[in-house]
């Protein structure tokens, strides 16, 4: 199991999730987050920092999101074999599609 980042993040990539995760599994692109299932050791601490409620346990995410419990895992390999995990907080991107901090 693993936990998954979901379309809530697209166009918001805040990053207040990283800095509490304890394997630097997150890895980004120009408009989300991923993380990688393979590093992830499923211990919720990133989920209660996401503001827009983008994380969930793979076995729990939204049917209408299932898709991205794969994309978590093809994204993330294909920037781990480029890139260093995220694992700093960063200004969030806050791009066309993003819907803010969910209150």
């Amino acid at each position: 199991m693993a936990f998954v980042v979901c379309e809530p993040c697209q166009d918001c990539k805040y990053t207040d999730c990283v800095v509490v995760c304890p394997c630097d599994c997150f890895y980004q692109d120009g408009s989300m987050l991923y993380i990688d299932p393979d590093d992830c050791i499923d211990c919720g601490a990133c989920s209660p920092e996401c503001p827009v409620e983008a994380i969930f346990l793979d076995s729990q995410v939204p049917e209408r999101w299932i898709q991205f419990v794969e994309l978590n895992a093809i994204r993330s390999h294909e920037i781990r074999s480029q890139e260093r995990p995220i694992v700093e907080k960063q200004d969030a991107l806050l791009g066309a599609g993003c819907r803010g901090p969910r209150t």
